[in-house]
C-alpha cells in the first residue's frame, strides 16, 4: 500500500503497436515530401501482383523500398540488382511491420538521369541562341544527284539507307563518308566529316544518321560541337539518328529529322517507280491534249478558210486600191490649195509689213527728238540760273559769320607748331614758335614770355 502522503502518479497515455506506427508514418509524410534518392539495388523481386519491392543501398546504409504496379509498368528499363538508379519517392512507414521505407513514384538508370539533364540544359540553350528556328530551315533538293552519307560504315542503319536509296533512286550518287558514331572519338570525328563535306560542294544533301540504342550510345550526337556543325553546314542537313522515338541534339538543328534511317532516305529522294508511274500519267494527259487541241486547230482552220472564201478577198482589195487612189487625188487637191491660200496670205502681210516699214517714220522722230533736246538744255539752263543764285546768297551769308570777315577787321589767330588754336596764353611756353593767321597771310612769331 503505497504511504497516504504519496504523490499521484501521471496519467499514462498509453499507445497500441498500430498507433503508433500510424503517427510515425504521418510525421514522416508530413515532414518530407517527394524526395530523389541515387544508390544501387540489391534483393530486386517482382512478384505476380506486378509490385516492385527492392533495397536502395550505398557503401553505408540501405533503405527498403517499394514501387507498386500502375508506377512499375511504365519503367523504361529492366531493374536488376547493382544497378545504379535515381529513385524519385515519398517517405513512408509500412505499418504492419513498422519498417521505415519509400514509395518510389519514378526511377531511371543514374547515368541516363544525369545525361538526360544536360541535353535539356543543351537543348534550351541552343533554342535560346535560335539554332532550333523553322525560318532558317532550308528545304531538301527534290531531286539529289549527290548525297553524302554520314555514318558508322560497318552499321544496320549505312546497309539500310543504302538498300532503300539504290531502289528508289538509282540514278543518285551516294557517298558513304565514315565516322565513328559512339564513344568519345565520335563527336569530333563527325564535326570535322560535317566540315570537308560541307566545304567540298560536291553534295546537294547530307545525311546523318545510326541505328538505335541508349541515351549513352547516342550521346555523340548530343554534342555541342556536333550540333553547331550541322548549324555551319552549307547544304542541307538530315538527321536521322536511333528510332522513332529517339530525339537528339542534332535532330532539333537539322534542316528535317527523320524518325528512322530508312525513313530519311524515302524522304531524301523521290520514289523512281512513283515518279515513273507519275511521268506515263502526265505523258498520256500531254498527248490527249496534243490531240484535242491539234483537232480544235484544224477546226479553226476550217472555219477561218471558209470564211476566207466567203468574203473574196481579192475584190476587197480592189476596192480598197480604188478608195485608195481617190483618197490620194483628194489629198493632192487639197494640198495644192493649201499651199495658194498661203501664197496669198504672205503677199498681203508683205505689202502690210512695207508700209510699217521703220524708214518712213524716222524723219518725225528725228524732228521730235530735236524738240526734246531743246526743251532739256532749256530747263538745264533754268535750273543752273535758280542754283547760281541760291548758292551767292548763301556763300554772303556765310561769309557774314565766317572767322575770315573777323581777319578783315585786322584780327588773327593763333595755332601752335602741332596746329592746335591757342584759345590761351598760358598754354604757350617761353621760347615757343607760333603761327598767327591774318585775314591776307601768316606770321611766324616767337613768344618771349610774358611781360610784368
Amino acid at each position: 500500500m503505497p504511504a497516504p502522503d504519496a504523490p499521484t502518479p501521471p496519467s499514462r497515455h498509453i499507445l497500441t503497436p498500430s498507433t503508433l506506427n500510424r503517427l510515425v508514418r504521418d510525421l514522416l509524410e508530413d515532414a518530407l515530401p517527394l524526395v530523389w534518392i541515387e544508390g544501387e539495388l540489391s534483393n530486386v523481386a517482382r512478384p505476380a501482383s506486378g509490385h516492385l519491392y527492392f533495397t536502395l543501398k550505398d557503401a553505408n546504409a540501405q533503405v527498403r523500398c517499394a514501387m507498386f504496379r500502375p508506377k512499375a509498368i511504365g519503367l523504361r528499363f529492366r531493374p536488376a540488382d547493382g544497378a545504379h538508379v535515381l529513385v524519385r519517392a515519398r517517405v513512408g512507414l509500412y505499418e504492419p511491420r513498422g519498417e521505415f521505407q519509400l514509395v518510389a513514384e519514378h526511377m531511371e538508370p543514374a547515368g541516363e538521369g544525369a545525361l538526360q539533364r544536360e541535353f535539356e540544359q543543351l537543348k534550351a540553350r541552343l533554342d535560346a541562341e535560335g539554332l532550333f528556328d523553322r525560318s532558317r530551315k532550308r528545304p531538301l533538293p527534290a531531286f539529289a544527284r549527290r548525297i553524302g552519307v554520314i555514318t558508322s560504315a560497318t552499321g544496320a542503319a549505312v546497309r539500310d539507307v543504302l538498300s532503300v536509296l539504290s531502289r528508289r533512286w538509282p540514278l543518285a550518287e551516294v557517298d558513304v563518308l565514315p565516322v565513328p558514331v559512339q564513344g568519345r572519338e565520335a563527336p569530333p570525328a563527325i564535326v570535322s566529316m560535317l566540315r570537308r563535306a560541307s566545304a567540298s560542294g560536291r553534295y546537294d544533301v547530307l545525311l546523318l544518321t545510326r541505328g538505335g540504342g541508349s541515351l549513352e550510345d547516342l550521346w555523340a550526337f548530343n554534342d555541342e560541337q556536333v550540333a553547331r556543325a550541322v548549324h555551319a553546314s552549307a547544304v542541307p542537313v538530315v538527321s536521322a539518328v536511333g528510332h522513332e522515338v529517339d530525339f537528339s541534339i542534332a535532330d532539333f538543328v537539322a534542316d528535317l529529322r527523320a524518325p528512322t534511317p530508312s525513313a530519311a532516305a524515302e524522304l531524301l529522294v523521290p520514289d523512281a517507280q512513283a515518279l515513273e508511274r507519275h511521268l506515263r500519267q502526265l505523258r498520256q494527259r500531254l498527248a490527249t491534249l496534243q490531240q484535242r487541241r491539234l483537232h480544235a486547230l484544224i477546226q479553226r482552220t476550217d472555219h477561218l478558210l471558209a470564211r476566207l472564201q466567203a468574203q473574196r478577198p481579192q475584190a476587197r482589195l480592189q476596192r480598197d486600191h480604188e478608195r485608195l487612189s481617190h483618197l490620194r487625188h483628194r489629198l493632192v487637191v487639197a494640198m495644192r490649195e493649201t499651199l495658194r491660200e498661203d501664197s496669198r496670205r504672205l503677199e498681203r502681210n508683205h505689202a502690210r509689213l512695207l508700209t510699217r516699214h521703220p524708214r518712213h517714220r524716222l524723219p518725225l522722230y528725228t524732228q521730235q527728238l530735236a524738240q526734246q533736246q531743246r526743251r532739256l538744255h532749256q530747263a538745264i539752263a533754268r535750273i543752273l540760273e535758280r542754283h547760281r543764285a541760291t548758292l551767292t546768297q548763301t556763300g554772303r551769308a556765310l561769309h557774314a559769320i565766317s572767322p575770315l570777315a573777323t581777319l578783315d577787321r585786322g584780327y588773327a589767330i593763333l595755332f601752335d607748331e602741332q596746329g592746335h588754336v591757342i584759345r590761351s596764353a598760358a598754354s604757350v611756353t617761353p621760347d615757343e614758335r607760333v603761327r598767327a593767321k591774318l585775314a591776307d597771310g601768316e606770321l611766324m612769331l616767337k613768344n618771349e614770355g610774358q611781360r610784368s
